[in-house]
């Protein structure tokens, strides 16, 4: 099931830009203009997630943070605050109000996404078994399949759990270490070095649909997953 994105902003260009954003990255994407709007939709749809504008019309997003922690049918839902506030002193207020995290605008769509599924990985438990697609490449935890621009590729599970790391934390870059928690976990001990065999055999896999391009080498730091060369 994909996870339902509740973006409240009353700027009608910043919610079409985010639901573009958010339906490529297979997420379902509802909108509201203020908190009134958002109200009627959560009771109808309750979404996994609301991205909350500070500055809304009639009551400011801080306001309605507030309101939404208070009531039981909202009070779990997680939420991430927009805004175009930079002191820090406003951070800790939007934060004190119940929101879960804090992106300032403007913002990369890519960003947003990052802190949508770190979020959901936190907060939600299904989440961890949510498709993502990146440039053509779409990966599904559920049904453990893996398809480049409609065309299945055959992973074996250590490189389809490397994969799924590095979809899912995009843009950052990896140290071995960090690698080896994330995909083998902290119980198990791995050299540093087998992270570079499952990268080699991740690209060859990849390379039939020029996607082994994403997977990149940081030198001396090590590796991360991106879109840009």
């Amino acid at each position: 099931m994909r996870a339902k994105i509740l973006i409240v902003d009353d700027e009608s260009a910043i919610r079409q830009m985010v639901c573009l954003a958010l339906a490529q990255a297979n997420f379902v994407c509802l909108q509201a203009a203020d908190a009134t709007e958002a109200q009627i939709r959560i009771i109808a749809d309750k979404p996994d997630l609301i991205l909350l504008d500070w500055m809304l019309p009639k009551i400011s997003g801080v306001e309605y943070a507030h309101r939404l922690r208070r009531e039981k049918l909202t009070q779990d839902i997680p939420v991430i605050m927009l805004t175009a506030r930079t002191e820090e002193e406003d951070k800790v207020k939007g934060l004190d109000s119940g929101a879960d995290d804090f992106i300032t605008k403007p913002f990369s769509t890519r960003e947003l996404l990052s802190r949508i599924r770190a979020l959901l990985r936190r907060t939600t438990p299904h989440a961890v078994e949510l498709p993502v697609e990146i440039s053509g490449l779409s990966l599904d935890p559920s049904t453990h399949r893996v398809r480049a621009h409609g065309h299945d590729l055959e992973l074996g599970p250590t490189e389809f759990r490397l994969l799924h790391f590095f979809m899912t934390h995009p843009e950052r870059v990896h140290a071995r270490e960090r690698l080896l928690d994330g995909v083998w976990g902290n119980t198990v001990y791995v050299e540093e070095r087998t992270v570079d065999v499952h990268i080699r055999r991740l690209r060859k896999i990849l390379t039939a649909t020029g996607h082994d391009r994403l997977i990149q080498t940081v030198r001396g730091s090590g590796y991360r997953l991106s879109t840009e060369n």
